[in-house]
């Protein structure tokens, strides 16, 4: 569906796992508003895997840039510049795979891209007007991912602190984090860095009363 708007303003926000992406971008949604600000998950467009069992899956590198569908977020974005609403996947992290379900998304004033690799991709890095990377401590980091892991994916400590040593960690020194030289700003902590989050938020207020 066509919608007469502005060309939106688009915000990647990059950096590891669990360093505060999400914090940034439900805080960017809620003073601003949903009517306002459209939220993309990388996550969302993991690749689909359906061809594979779900021990496969389970054994696949969702680290490493080869785990996401570029083209189809590059498509996604393309679309929401010229006005059209697009059909983000929805994931199954139970199942490592899409479920078959999409949510969609609306060509608001501004649209804030959240992942691990945001800022990895050549093509989606070009297409953001403000390119943000969250820099947080590789202790907090895995302290936070073991708590959310288990709490909300049903994993056991074990299994979390192996995949971190052998996936997670590697692809964060390789990919994830010389990422970092291509940012526009650099946000330690992340969420609880609270003066650099006020000064985001008020270029973003500035956008939505433009």
């Amino acid at each position: 569906m066509l919608r007469i708007v502005s060309r939106p303003f688009l915000i990647g926000v990059a950096g590891g796992s669990s360093s505060g992406k999400t914090t940034i971008s439900e805080r960017l949604v809620e003073m601003t508003g949903e009517q306002h600000l459209s939220r993309i998950e990388l996550d969302s467009y993991y690749l689909d895997r359906s061809d594979q069992t779900l021990e496969q899956r389970s054994q696949a590198n969702y680290d490493h840039p080869d785990a996401f569908d570029w083209p189809l977020l590059n498509d996604h974005l393309a679309a929401l510049a010229n006005g059209a609403s697009v059909p983000v996947p929805i994931y199954d992290y139970a199942q490592h795979n899409r479920s078959g379900k999409t949510r969609e998304v609306s060509p608001n004033r501004i649209v804030v891209v959240d992942g691990i690799l945001v800022l990895y991709d050549q093509a989606l890095r070009a297409r953001f007007d403000l390119k943000i990377f969250v820099d947080t401590a590789a202790d907090i980091r895995l302290i936070r991912r073991l708590q959310r892991d288990v709490a909300e994916r049903g994993r056991t400590p074990d299994s979390v602190i192996e995949q971190y040593l052998t996936t997670v960690k590697p692809a964060h020194e390789r990919f994830i984090e010389p990422s970092k030289r291509h940012a526009d700003v650099i946000i330690p902590e992340g969420g609880l860095n609270r003066p650099a989050l006020d000064v985001l938020l008020a270029r973003v207020r500035e956008l939505v009363t433009d």
